[in-house]
Protein backbone atom coordinates (compact mmCIF):
# COMPACT_ATOMS: atom_id res chain seq x y z
CA UNK A 1 0.00 0.00 0.00
CA UNK A 2 1.27 3.45 -0.78
CA UNK A 3 0.00 6.98 -0.59
CA UNK A 4 -1.99 9.17 2.13
CA UNK A 5 -5.93 9.90 2.39
CA UNK A 6 -6.14 13.48 4.13
CA UNK A 7 -9.91 13.84 5.31
CA UNK A 8 -10.68 17.96 5.86
CA UNK A 9 -7.71 18.65 2.88
CA UNK A 10 -9.74 21.93 2.67
CA UNK A 11 -8.79 23.47 5.91
CA UNK A 12 -5.54 25.20 6.93
CA UNK A 13 -3.97 21.56 8.34
CA UNK A 14 -5.27 19.85 6.10
CA UNK A 15 -3.60 21.50 2.66
CA UNK A 16 -0.42 21.67 5.24
CA UNK A 17 -0.59 18.12 5.28
CA UNK A 18 -1.26 17.68 1.64
CA UNK A 19 1.47 19.96 0.68
CA UNK A 20 4.29 18.47 2.86
CA UNK A 21 2.94 14.26 1.76
CA UNK A 22 3.48 15.56 -1.74
CA UNK A 23 7.13 17.38 -1.17
CA UNK A 24 7.90 13.82 0.09
CA UNK A 25 7.19 12.08 -2.97
CA UNK A 26 3.30 10.51 -1.84
CA UNK A 27 0.42 10.33 -3.85
CA UNK A 28 -2.34 12.32 -1.43
CA UNK A 29 -6.18 11.50 -1.51
CA UNK A 30 -7.69 15.21 -0.71
CA UNK A 31 -10.94 14.32 0.84
CA UNK A 32 -13.66 17.11 1.28
CA UNK A 33 -17.36 17.25 1.28
CA UNK A 34 -18.10 19.26 -1.98
CA UNK A 35 -15.07 18.90 -4.54
CA UNK A 36 -16.39 21.93 -6.30
CA UNK A 37 -15.45 24.43 -3.55
CA UNK A 38 -12.01 23.46 -3.81
CA UNK A 39 -10.97 24.01 -6.84
CA UNK A 40 -7.74 24.46 -6.21
CA UNK A 41 -6.61 21.51 -4.63
CA UNK A 42 -5.84 19.38 -7.25
CA UNK A 43 -2.08 19.47 -8.35
CA UNK A 44 0.17 16.97 -9.43
CA UNK A 45 0.12 13.58 -7.35
CA UNK A 46 -3.34 14.95 -5.51
CA UNK A 47 -6.42 13.47 -6.39
CA UNK A 48 -9.15 15.21 -4.79
CA UNK A 49 -12.21 13.14 -3.94
CA UNK A 50 -15.85 13.82 -1.82
CA UNK A 51 -15.94 12.09 0.76
CA UNK A 52 -18.22 12.19 4.59
CA UNK A 53 -15.66 11.10 7.86
CA UNK A 54 -18.81 10.39 9.91
CA UNK A 55 -19.89 7.26 7.02
CA UNK A 56 -17.66 3.98 7.62
CA UNK A 57 -18.53 2.86 4.42
CA UNK A 58 -17.58 6.38 2.89
CA UNK A 59 -14.01 5.86 4.65
CA UNK A 60 -13.33 2.42 3.76
CA UNK A 61 -13.50 2.82 0.28
CA UNK A 62 -11.46 5.60 0.26
CA UNK A 63 -8.76 4.66 2.16
CA UNK A 64 -8.29 1.38 0.77
CA UNK A 65 -4.80 0.91 -0.68
CA UNK A 66 -3.48 3.74 1.28
CA UNK A 67 -0.59 3.24 3.82
CA UNK A 68 -2.29 5.90 6.05
CA UNK A 69 -4.89 8.83 6.62
CA UNK A 70 -4.84 12.23 8.50
CA UNK A 71 -7.96 13.37 10.47
CA UNK A 72 -7.85 17.24 9.80
CA UNK A 73 -11.76 17.59 10.00
CA UNK A 74 -13.83 20.64 11.11
CA UNK A 75 -17.83 20.50 10.48
CA UNK A 76 -16.85 24.09 10.23
CA UNK A 77 -13.97 26.34 9.96
CA UNK A 78 -15.04 29.80 12.11
CA UNK A 79 -17.31 31.48 14.47
CA UNK A 80 -19.16 32.98 11.99
CA UNK A 81 -20.68 29.84 10.98
CA UNK A 82 -22.60 29.72 13.59
CA UNK A 83 -21.49 27.32 16.83
CA UNK A 84 -25.06 26.85 18.26
CA UNK A 85 -25.78 24.66 14.36
CA UNK A 86 -22.64 21.94 15.67
CA UNK A 87 -23.57 18.49 16.42
CA UNK A 88 -22.37 17.46 19.63
CA UNK A 89 -21.44 13.95 18.15
CA UNK A 90 -19.62 15.17 15.10
CA UNK A 91 -16.21 13.88 16.52
CA UNK A 92 -17.56 10.83 18.00
CA UNK A 93 -19.21 9.38 15.13
CA UNK A 94 -15.67 10.58 13.33
CA UNK A 95 -13.73 8.61 15.71
CA UNK A 96 -15.76 5.52 15.29
CA UNK A 97 -15.91 5.68 11.23
CA UNK A 98 -12.74 6.26 10.59
CA UNK A 99 -11.96 3.09 13.35
CA UNK A 100 -13.99 0.87 11.50
CA UNK A 101 -13.91 2.35 7.60
CA UNK A 102 -9.99 1.93 7.93
CA UNK A 103 -10.06 -1.60 9.77
CA UNK A 104 -12.59 -2.68 6.91
CA UNK A 105 -10.36 -1.84 4.29
CA UNK A 106 -6.70 -3.17 6.40
CA UNK A 107 -5.56 0.43 6.71
CA UNK A 108 -3.22 0.35 9.84
CA UNK A 109 -2.63 3.65 10.59
CA UNK A 110 -4.20 7.03 11.57
CA UNK A 111 -3.30 10.17 12.67
CA UNK A 112 -5.55 12.63 14.36
CA UNK A 113 -5.23 16.53 14.41
CA UNK A 114 -6.12 17.38 18.14
CA UNK A 115 -7.43 20.78 20.18
CA UNK A 116 -5.41 22.28 22.37
CA UNK A 117 -8.84 23.51 24.16
CA UNK A 118 -8.44 20.08 26.14
CA UNK A 119 -4.95 19.84 27.37
CA UNK A 120 -4.05 20.91 31.01
CA UNK A 121 -3.20 24.39 31.93
CA UNK A 122 -0.83 25.14 35.04
CA UNK A 123 -3.53 25.08 37.24
CA UNK A 124 -4.25 21.57 36.45
CA UNK A 125 -7.42 22.47 34.36
CA UNK A 126 -8.46 21.80 31.05
CA UNK A 127 -7.74 24.87 29.23
CA UNK A 128 -11.30 25.28 27.90
CA UNK A 129 -12.63 25.60 31.70
CA UNK A 130 -10.35 28.60 31.90
CA UNK A 131 -12.79 31.77 30.82
CA UNK A 132 -9.83 34.06 30.87
CA UNK A 133 -7.66 31.87 27.98
CA UNK A 134 -10.77 30.34 26.10
CA UNK A 135 -14.02 32.17 24.87
CA UNK A 136 -16.91 30.41 26.85
CA UNK A 137 -19.02 30.40 23.08
CA UNK A 138 -16.78 28.14 21.57
CA UNK A 139 -16.68 25.77 24.41
CA UNK A 140 -19.35 23.70 23.06
CA UNK A 141 -17.14 22.75 20.09
CA UNK A 142 -13.88 22.18 22.44
CA UNK A 143 -16.12 19.61 24.07
CA UNK A 144 -17.26 17.84 20.93
CA UNK A 145 -13.81 17.47 20.06
CA UNK A 146 -12.64 16.20 23.78
CA UNK A 147 -15.31 12.93 23.17
CA UNK A 148 -13.75 12.81 19.94
CA UNK A 149 -10.87 12.07 22.02
CA UNK A 150 -12.51 9.98 24.59
CA UNK A 151 -14.00 7.65 22.00
CA UNK A 152 -10.70 6.87 20.57
CA UNK A 153 -9.65 6.56 24.13
CA UNK A 154 -12.35 3.78 24.73
CA UNK A 155 -11.71 2.16 21.18
CA UNK A 156 -8.26 2.01 21.94
CA UNK A 157 -7.12 -1.95 21.70
CA UNK A 158 -8.75 -1.88 18.15
CA UNK A 159 -7.01 -3.12 14.91
CA UNK A 160 -5.82 0.55 13.65
CA UNK A 161 -3.32 1.82 15.45
CA UNK A 162 -3.67 5.81 16.32
CA UNK A 163 -2.26 9.08 17.31
CA UNK A 164 -3.82 12.13 17.91
CA UNK A 165 -1.20 14.95 17.88
CA UNK A 166 -2.66 18.16 19.42
CA UNK A 167 -1.06 21.62 18.92
CA UNK A 168 0.09 23.31 22.22
CA UNK A 169 0.04 27.27 22.07
CA UNK A 170 -0.19 29.13 19.46
CA UNK A 171 -1.32 27.51 16.32
CA UNK A 172 0.53 29.55 13.71
CA UNK A 173 -0.99 30.44 10.18
CA UNK A 174 1.82 31.02 7.35
CA UNK A 175 4.70 30.31 9.90
CA UNK A 176 7.77 28.80 9.11
CA UNK A 177 8.85 25.62 8.21
CA UNK A 178 11.63 24.22 10.60
CA UNK A 179 10.92 20.93 9.76
CA UNK A 180 11.22 20.35 13.71
CA UNK A 181 8.73 19.90 16.75
CA UNK A 182 8.64 18.44 20.14
CA UNK A 183 6.07 16.02 21.96
CA UNK A 184 4.76 16.95 25.32
CA UNK A 185 1.86 15.28 27.45
CA UNK A 186 -1.48 16.12 28.70
CA UNK A 187 -0.37 19.62 29.83
CA UNK A 188 0.79 22.93 27.90
CA UNK A 189 4.29 23.08 28.65
CA UNK A 190 5.52 25.04 31.12
CA UNK A 191 8.86 27.53 31.38
CA UNK A 192 9.42 30.82 30.62
CA UNK A 193 9.54 30.23 27.14
CA UNK A 194 6.47 31.16 24.82
CA UNK A 195 4.64 27.44 22.71
CA UNK A 196 3.61 27.36 19.48
CA UNK A 197 3.55 25.74 16.33
CA UNK A 198 3.26 26.63 12.90
CA UNK A 199 0.86 24.51 10.66
CA UNK A 200 3.74 23.41 8.38
CA UNK A 201 5.19 21.49 11.07
CA UNK A 202 2.31 19.83 12.51
CA UNK A 203 2.38 18.58 8.91
CA UNK A 204 5.85 17.77 9.69
CA UNK A 205 4.84 15.75 12.73
CA UNK A 206 1.72 14.27 10.73
CA UNK A 207 3.42 12.70 7.92
CA UNK A 208 6.28 11.71 10.10
CA UNK A 209 4.04 9.40 12.07
CA UNK A 210 2.53 7.93 8.54
CA UNK A 211 5.57 7.05 7.85
CA UNK A 212 7.74 5.47 10.69
CA UNK A 213 4.98 5.52 13.36
CA UNK A 214 6.87 6.69 17.49
CA UNK A 215 3.58 7.37 19.04
CA UNK A 216 0.95 4.41 19.44
CA UNK A 217 -2.86 4.49 20.69
CA UNK A 218 -2.44 7.50 22.35
CA UNK A 219 -2.60 11.37 22.60
CA UNK A 220 0.33 13.64 22.31
CA UNK A 221 1.27 17.39 22.59
CA UNK A 222 3.28 19.26 19.61
CA UNK A 223 4.63 22.15 19.89
CA UNK A 224 7.97 24.64 19.35
CA UNK A 225 9.44 26.60 21.22
CA UNK A 226 10.26 30.23 20.88
CA UNK A 227 11.80 32.72 23.80
CA UNK A 228 9.28 34.76 25.66
CA UNK A 229 8.78 38.60 24.81
CA UNK A 230 9.53 41.13 27.46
Amino acid sequence: MSGIVVFGAGGRAGRAVTAEARARGHAVTAVVRDPARYPDLGAEGVTVARGDVTEPGSVARTVAGHAGAVHAVSPFSGSEQGFETLDPGFFVAAADALLDGLATAGVGRLVAVGLGANLLGADGRPVMDDPLAFPPEIRPFARAHTAGLHRLRERGDGPVDWVMLTPAGHLEHGGARTGRYRFGGERLPGGDREPWLSYADLAVASVDEIEKPTRHRTRVSVFNYREAKG
